[in-house]
């Protein structure tokens, strides 16, 4: 697994370079009205964009990657993956792709993939319990990966699809959007960087209303979890990412109203408090039946940082203690064109298998001290 150092490092390299460290270096103390860019330049304007598969058209794909993809520079759609061949037609005409270019395929075709030479790489948007079988299908078909977070429903699917691409010598890389958007980029820069001195209490809640009973998530085949792997994995990675540190304990405790129909079968709420080597205490919460809130506070021992919201697709604001204004990206975006460099120049990825396994072991720990009322050491 990579060492939280080689974690940063790369990091560090990804400010260094490109759109991200130009817009980084605009930021304000005061709010701008100054319009966010719409694309991101190309580290190589001659480099061919790369062709991407879309597997699933669900909201996420429909709501936020397709209109990523269309700004994109460096990655094109070439398929599609669908049970639903009726959703097809709409997004070709409202992208206005033509139909010979884009190729279709149902999840019993979908191995085929391997002989379309016009799909450099595969995104995963599956309920997260299929996660690790598409994965390793598309890896064995030859094309790089992107995969939804949570990566997989336990360490052992995360360990198979790793596993996979090392055997098969394709990129994975799990979809963790925020750690290229601007505002959770220059907050790691305030938490590192000591002008506040040592940050000793994050506090992270997420939360939000789950309707129907029937809704995926509350499936726990298919979602692995309730609260906790759905919207508690922001705050498990950005606690991680924020400090630079691995947790080394973990308490938690969960609430599962089985009165509920919707919480027949994963939690409502979820709280946990993690214990990092430098003495620095992360305390998180998540639910499915609160009012929604999006939020990180940082507390140092010289000032306090706050996002609210902090990991949305948009809108995302910080203040350390002033506010900072920096331009709104298409995280999508960026994250799929930042994808395709890396599969074209045969670069390393900031997020890879390993960093979804070591949330994913997170998760475990967190659901075990649930059940046992004990500490876990990690």
């Amino acid at each position: 697994m990579p060492t939280r150092r080689n974690f940063l490092a790369g990091a560090a390299t990804v400010l260094a370079t490109g759109l991200t460290s130009q817009l980084l270096a605009q930021s304000t103390t005061e709010p701008t009205d100054t319009p966010a860019p719409t694309t991101q330049p190309s580290p190589n304007p001659n480099q061919k964009p790369l062709g991407w598969a879309l597997v699933g058209i669900g909201k996420l794909t429909t709501g936020q990657i397709l209109p990523g993809l269309a700004k994109c520079t460096q990655s094109r759609l070439t398929a599609l993956v669908t049970g639903h061949p009726a959703k097809v037609k709409p997004i070709l005409d409202q992208y206005k792709l033509n139909p010979a270019s884009v190729s279709v395929y149902s999840y019993d075709t979908y191995d085929k993939l391997a002989n379309d030479p016009n799909v450099d790489c595969v995104y995963i948007v599956l309920p997260n319990g299929m996660h690790a079988e598409y994965t390793i299908r598309a890896l064995k078909a030859g094309k790089n990966v992107l995969c939804e977070k949570p990566m997989a429903n336990s360490t052992d699917e995360c360990r198979q699809m790793i596993a996979a691409a090392k055997d098969t010598g394709k990129k994975l890389m799990v979809a963790y959007r925020i750690r290229r958007e601007l505002y959770n980029m220059k907050a790691i820069d305030i938490c590192q960087n000591g002008d506040l001195g040592k940050p000793r209490l994050i506090i992270t809640d997420h939360t939000f209303h789950l309707g129907t009973p029937t809704a995926w998530r509350l499936n726990k085949k298919l979602a692995g979890g309730g609260a906790l792997v759905d919207v508690g994995i922001y705050g498990i990675n950005s606690t991680r990412y924020l400090s630079g540190e691995e947790p080394v304990s973990v308490s938690a405790q969960l609430f599962n109203n089985t009165t509920d129909p919707r919480f027949k079968e994963v939690e409502e709420a979820t709280a946990w408090t993690l214990k990092f080597p430098s003495g620095l205490l992360a305390n998180c919460t998540a639910s499915y039946n609160a009012k929604g809130t999006n939020r990180i506070r940082v507390i140092f021992e010289n000032g306090m940082l706050d996002m609210e919201p902090a990991t949305g697709y948009g809108g995302i604001t910080l203040r350390a203690p002033d506010p900072i204004s920096l331009p709104h990206v298409d995280q999508f975006q960026l994250m799929m064109d930042y994808f395709s460099d890396c599969v074209a120049n045969n670069k390393d990825v900031l997020t890879p298998g390993e960093e979804g396994l070591q949330d994913m072991r997170i998760m475990e720990a967190i659901y075990e001290s649930c059940r046992t009322g004990a500490t876990v050491n990690l």
